[in-house]
């Protein structure tokens, strides 16, 4: 099979491993004596809901909402789209909703709660004091500021009046589970979607702290609320928690095993190096590059033909005026590491479909991408530093466009080393 073909391969087969219909159902909870309400936010929400009413032998009803375009229908579960990354009025009304709707449950209800990444847009409940334009700017600059995934949302649960634990609070006395797909390296649900239903060990000080190393501008407001401890959340041991407990149903690894299985039965060695691999993308773009020729002059850690797999969630430092996406930027930088190494393919997306803000998830890098790139009079090098991934593989037509995958496990990574690769004796 072509290199390309096989990474496009191993693609499709991570983002499958962590549908929801093949992952939720062994993990739904027998149904209560009283009601059972559904709620949930994230890019996989929609489907989540929609396996669950596929399952559910029981009468339920509820409200989860989702990203712009990841819709699906279902008849007992309402499902609301909004805004992501950047919250809007949408989310704000969702949010406002699913609180209301777990008022006054009792010991005898069940909440199912759906929570996967993009839920801490798409779940945005201002705190005490705040407008959603305040959390709007400071989303835009904690997502240009380099900021880590868990540094972002130990900021936003502060800021929020429903997440870092606040809904599961809301639904007490009821038995709560949530069932969380993880797009964040270590897979700590605090950081899915800013841990809504679960206690959160990091304070208002910590929070600040974040907003003062990024020199992010911050609301009076909104630092009146950090200041004063107005805006701390829910904390481990609190007795509202002690009747919810979480499953984490998919996760990066699983995704990175499947796509493993798929190269080992096309008889190509493949090796998971990591799934929370952070840090700037361009960074661990070369440091891959330098991984990979290890493998092809040396054999070393692993002897070619071989693939490395990586996960995690990599940032972005805006520096310049580009359409970003921290996957093309990983890639790019491969890309101008390798300088043309023959026998290294690679692919790198999103599984959620979207790489960054476009509707695009990642693209594929092969020894010649460079070749043709300057036969074009595209230079890697300048849009590299624009921040212009995207940019520069849609140029060469090697853009991946998945379309919505209704299911988020994060980055996938994939430098497959060909036997061409290795030079002779």
């Amino acid at each position: 099979m072509p290199p390309k073909a096989l990474l496009q391969k191993m693609f499709a087969a991570a983002v499958d491993a962590a549908q929801p219909r093949h992952c939720l159902p062994q993990h739904l909870p027998p149904p209560p004596a009283g009601r059972t309400l559904v709620i949930g936010a994230g890019k996989a929400s929609a489907e989540m809901a929609r396996v669950v009413e596929q399952h559910w032998p029981a009468p339920l009803s509820g409200l989860v909402v989702t990203r712009y375009g990841y819709k699906v229908p279902c008849e007992r579960i309402e499902i609301v789209e909004a805004a992501h990354p950047v919250p809007d009025q949408a989310g704000l009304e969702a949010a406002r909703r699913i609180l209301a709707l777990v008022q006054g449950l009792g010991e005898d209800d069940l909440v199912i709660c759906l929570i996967s990444g993009g839920g801490s847009s798409l779940l945005a409940l201002p705190g005490e004091g705040l407008a959603l334009a305040d959390k709007q700017a400071l989303n835009r600059d904690l997502l240009r500021s380099g900021a880590t995934i868990s540094e972002m949302n130990c900021v936003r649960r502060h800021l929020s009046a429903i997440k870092g634990g606040r809904l599961a609070a809301a639904c007490h006395p009821a038995r709560l589970v949530t069932l969380a797909i993880s797009d964040v390296p270590g897979d700590d649900p605090i950081n899915i979607a800013s841990g809504p239903t679960s206690a959160d060990p990091t304070t208002c000080a910590d929070a600040l702290a974040i907003l003062q190393r990024y020199a992010i501008d911050v609301p009076p407001q909104a630092r009146a609320l950090l200041e004063s401890g107005r805006g701390e959340t829910v904390k481990p041991g609190d007795p509202r928690l002690a009747s919810s407990e979480t499953r984490m149903i998919a996760t990066p690894q699983m995704a990175l095993e499947a796509a493993a299985a798929v190269a080992r039965a096309a008889g190509v060695p493949a090796h998971i190096l990591g799934d929370s691999i952070e840090g700037e993308a361009r960074d661990v773009g070369t440091v891959m590059a330098g991984i990979a020729r290890q493998v092809a002059r040396f054999g070393q850690p692993f002897s070619a033909p071989c693939i490395l797999l990586s996960g995690g969630e990599t940032t972005v430092t805006i520096r310049g005026d580009g359409r970003g996406g921290r996957n093309v930027e990983f890639l790019l930088a491969l890309g101008v590491a390798l300088d043309g190494h023959a026998g290294i393919h690679a692919i790198a997306c999103d599984t959620d479909g979207v790489d960054g803000q476009e509707e695009i998830a990642g693209a594929c890098l092969a020894p010649d991408t460079l070749e043709r790139a300057w036969a074009l009079q595209v230079n890697p090098r300048e849009r590299l530093a624009n921040n212009d991934g995207h940019g520069f593989f849609q140029a060469l037509g090697d853009s991946v466009v998945s379309g919505p995958t209704l299911t988020n496990v994060n980055d996938f990574r994939a430098v497959y080393i060909s036997a061409a690769a290795v030079p002779p004796p």
